[in-house]
């Protein structure tokens, strides 16, 4: 079987860059940073905008008068950022990418409370991978596609964290837009993303059903079919299994991790969407590649 160099790697990541390469990484890297501060708000804001709206169709359905009613209304963009123990606005240069966190020393400027490393993660996640996919695909409109699904998949994953929900105000979009840009000649082509985003929903439904007629229970939720349906969407069927085989091993290995070495409760489930969501995000940038060496080491190359 072929062996290969650190170079060989480097091309099949697209790595191997001229200088203009590394220009559009940089470029990728800065645009990725100042979204990654708005992903935090999607983050935090949207499971309780969703929530917010369930609940007034609840009051609505039952014919009731709902005590929060009265709340101030609930956006993406207002109202401003504040700090979630003073109540403190929070000032612009204060939100500016991960400098901003060093400079206040992960502590509330106005009250001194301690800021979440979630949000300088989330925002140093968006912007190395956004540089990546810059690296990957170059500035080009393939590009800013792989960008916008990177996006989304952060901010999904940090909604899994933390609700157990995969919004299909999310999810939904996000297969369409699959299908659309196969049009395109983007990814994929139509026939493979049509075939690919109905077996993406079809494989975890069934294996969703045989699980629940084993033991009863519900061992994933409907948004991780539609997300792996996304994937097929975007990326046509043939990647399919290296998805759900990288996210099934690395979930069975941290969740394992977690029960062992954690607090982590048997009864309380662990998310699956963040690991498909890495899986897809690796099958998007190097499945090919990936296919290619597991094909060389057990001698079908």
């Amino acid at each position: 079987s072929a062996t290969w160099s650190a170079e060989d790697v480097l091309r099949a990541m697209g790595l191997d860059l001229p200088m203009g390469g590394w220009l559009a990484a940089a470029i990728g890297c800065v645009f990725g940073l100042v979204v990654g501060s708005f992903l935090n708000v999607v983050i935090h804001r949207l499971p309780r905008m969703l929530q917010r709206e369930w609940r007034d169709e609840c009051a609505e359905l039952l014919d009731i008068v709902d005590a929060e009613a009265d709340e101030p209304a609930l956006t993406l963009a207002r109202p401003r950022s504040r700090c979630p123990s003073c109540q403190t606005p929070i000032k612009p240069w204060h939100n500016i990418p991960v400098l901003g966190y060093m400079v206040l020393r992960g502590r509330c400027a106005a009250c001194g409370s301690p800021i979440g490393l979630r949000y300088p993660a989330v925002e140093l996640v968006s912007g190395i991978a956004t540089a990546l996919v810059a690296a990957r695909f170059g500035l080009t409109t393939e590009g800013l596609a792989a960008a916008l699904m990177t996006w989304t998949l952060i901010a999904l994953s940090g909604i899994d964290l933390d609700h157990k929900l995969l919004p299909d105000r999310i999810t939904l979009p996000l297969i369409w837009s699959g299908l659309l840009l196969s049009l395109l000649g983007y990814f994929t082509v139509p026939t493979d993303a049509i075939i690919g985003a109905a077996a993406g929903y079809g494989v975890l439904w069934g294996v969703f059903q045989l699980f629940r007629l084993a033991t009863g229970k519900e061992g994933m939720g409907f948004g991780d079919f539609k997300l792996l349906a996304a994937f097929g969407a975007w990326l046509g069927w043939q990647l399919l299994p290296q998805i759900v085989l990288v996210a099934s091993v690395t979930g069975a290995l941290i969740g394992g991790a977690m029960l062992l070495f954690s607090r982590h409760r048997r009864s309380e489930p662990i998310p699956f969407g963040p690991f498909i969501a890495a899986a897809g995000w690796i099958a998007m940038m190097w499945g090919e590649h990936l296919n290619r060496l597991y094909l060389e080491a057990v001698g079908l190359g």
